[in-house]
Order: C-alpha cells, then structure tokens, then sequence
C-alpha cells in the first residue's frame, strides 16, 4: 500500500529516455506514460524539455553524445557502471548528471529488485546533478529507493560501487558459473583481499577515506543480488582504472599497487588481451 501511495503522490517529469534495454524499459514503466524512448542512431530532440536517461552500454556513450545537439549535454542523466570520471572530463562534462542504480533487474520487462540491505536499510542507489531530484522522484514513483547527494559524497560512493563491480565480477571469473551470491559465500576471503586492496588504492589515487565497513556494504549489497552472474565485461570503464593505476606506478619505478588484481588478470588471460588491443580512453589525471 504504501508503494502504491508513492505512486500516486510523486510527480514525474517527463524524460527522453535513450536505451530501450533492461534500464531504460524500467524506467519508462515508472513513469507517466508521457517520455519519449530512443533507439540506436535516433537523434535527440532539441525541443523536448527535461532530463535525458542514457540507458546504454558504456561503449555508445560517443555515440550518444553525436546524436544529441550540444546545446543539451548538460540534460543528459548517465545510468552506466564504472569510471566514467576520464571520459567526462575529456567532453568538458566533469558536472554531469549521474546515477548510481543499486538495483537489478534480471531480464527485459521485469521490475527491478531494490539493493536494499541490512547495512543500508534506507537503499543505495544515489544520483547526482541537477536533474537528481527528478530521477529520484521517478524511482521513488515505483517504490525504489534513491538518494540525493553533493558531488564529493556522490564520487565516493560511485568508488565503492566500482569497487563492488570489480572485485565481484574477476573473483566470479576465477570460478566459472558462480554467481555474485556464490562469490560472496564461499570466497569470501578472496573478496575481502581484493577489497581491501582495491579499496586502498582508490582511496590514495582519489583522497577520500571511506567510510568504516566498506567490505560488510558491498557484501550485504552482494547478497540482495546475489542471483546476479559474473564476468569480466567492459573492463576499460571498471578494472580498467585500477589497471590503469598499476601501470602508471610501474612505469614510475614503484612497485604495482594491485598485485593480487594484477595476478588474476594474468591467471585469466585478460592482461594479454589489453596489451593486444590496448585501451581506447586515457584513464591517467
């Protein structure tokens, strides 16, 4: 009943939603009937007000950006995992609208499973930017939770998910057909390791300290999802960085600051394929 209340009560802005996927077809359900969803290659319109979700894979983020008129980038609400900090910069948007959805949705159609938990009883998906208030109003229209957050608090909080997706996904690969809720129950001190490590570094390259019980939030997070599969996907915009930062350290002569990462890129062959192919975004500050 409650939910329901939510509903009704919560106006939703109508939005210009790009990406007809899992997220983007959710999203539109949360809303009035009234958005306009777009496909691969159609552009956006100039003349409809409002935020625009980009509900797309990492790797059409540039195609995105062409088939919207730049008098509208700064409308444009970015739904993706991992780092996207490099590539923002690099389109002159370091203030972009963001969001962290903690939430799953298993396949096309289904409403997402809030990333509800013990730990974090009040949710955790957060979204930053000036459309923040609008996204969370949409989800909060479906019964979802999400917060509102300033910059500083938004990025530390984006480097624990980047940290969750990570360290989940290469564990996950080391052992084939686990899913995120096996990786957390029975390799739990692999998890806590890489962690603990990928933890450190990010906090020393970024300056942020996180907040106590990082390992017991992702973990709990791990278990709300815990049907969720594993692999190592997209690994420019996620291990990517980390990759990035190992480079970086050994080029200057120090030792690698995620030997453990590093020994299970190599274990899994993943490493050779980056040299093969090399990145395509500069991930160095």
């Amino acid at each position: 009943m409650a939910a329901a209340t939510s509903t009704t009560a919560t106006k939703v802005i109508p939005s210009i939603i790009v990406g007809s996927g899992r997220v983007g077809t959710a999203l539109q359900k949360l809303g009035a009937g009234d958005d306009i969803m777009l496909k691969r290659g159609e552009s956006v319109p100039v003349d409809f007000p409002g935020p625009i979700l980009v509900c797309t894979r990492n790797d059409d983020l540039d195609a995105v950006l062409q088939f919207t008129p730049h008098s509208r980038w700064n409308d444009l609400v970015f739904f993706q995992n991992g780092m996207l900090e490099p590539w923002l910069q690099s389109k002159g948007l370091s203030d972009a609208n963001q969001v962290l959805a903690y939430f799953a949705i298993s396949k096309l159609g289904e409403h997402p499973v809030d990333g509800i938990t013990d730990t974090n009883p009040e949710g955790l998906t957060a979204a930053f930017g000036k459309w923040s208030s609008a996204v969370a109003d949409r989800l909060h229209a479906g019964g979802l939770s999400c917060k509102v957050l300033e910059k500083e608090a938004f990025q530390k909080q984006m480097l624990e998910k980047l940290i969750w997706i990570s360290a989940f996904m290469l564990i996950g690969a080391r052992h084939p057909g686990a899913t995120v809720g096996v990786v957390e129950k029975d390799f739990r001190s692999e998890v806590s390791s890489l962690i603990s490590e990928l933890a450190a570094v990010a906090a020393e390259e970024k300056g942020v300290v996180f907040d106590e019980g990082i390992e017991d939030r992702l973990c709990t997070y791990a278990r709300a999802v815990s049907h969720f599969p594993t692999a190592v996907k997209e690994f420019k915009w996620r291990n990517g960085w980390f990759y990035s930062l190992s480079e970086k350290a050994i080029g200057q002569g120090k030792q690698d600051p995620c030997p453990l990462r590093t020994a299970w890129l190599k274990e899994l062959n993943i490493v050779q394929y980056i040299i093969m192919f090399q990145l395509s975004i500069n991930y160095s500050y």
